[in-house]
């Protein structure tokens, strides 16, 4: 088993906040990250896809295929967006980024198993101190 990644990034602004808590506890647990005008990251997300070398290629996959895909599917429509209110897949979800790693998650797996291939991890950096894994569990 051999374990290929591709990074892309991309600028995006979301809220935490919980429309059934008062903005009182929505600001104790979200602090800042609850303001009402929203906040913004520089996210990094590293997409890590396994399997076995194609004997004709050399390939597991070919990785400017997955950083098509990666970008049409994804990438693309997360880039300079408000999550909460922009993006479909994330409308009426709480766009913290271990729930925007899931999601990520569910729109690549398909595509990347469709190549013979298997998605292995997503990793979401919404900062340099904080990231996500996830691996599909």
């Amino acid at each position: 088993m051999i374990y290929i990644q591709r990074k892309e990034r991309f600028s995006a602004a979301h809220q935490l906040y919980n429309p059934s808590w008062s903005e009182e506890k929505n600001d104790e647990v979200f602090g800042k990250c609850a303001n009402r005008n929203f906040h913004g990251h520089n996210f990094t997300l590293t997409v890590t896809v396994k399997g076995g070398i194609n004997p004709d290629t050399g390939f597991v996959m070919n990785l400017t295929e997955l950083k098509h895909i990666i970008r049409e599917h994804v990438t693309d429509k997360l880039d300079h967006k408000n999550l909460n209110l922009d993006v479909d897949f994330l409308r009426g979800k709480m766009c913290s980024t271990e729930v925007i790693a899931m999601e990520i998650w569910k729109i690549l797996e398909p595509l990347i198993a469709e190549r013979g291939a298997k998605l292995h991890c997503v990793r979401l950096d919404e900062t340099e101190n904080n990231a996500v894994e996830y691996y599909g569990e």
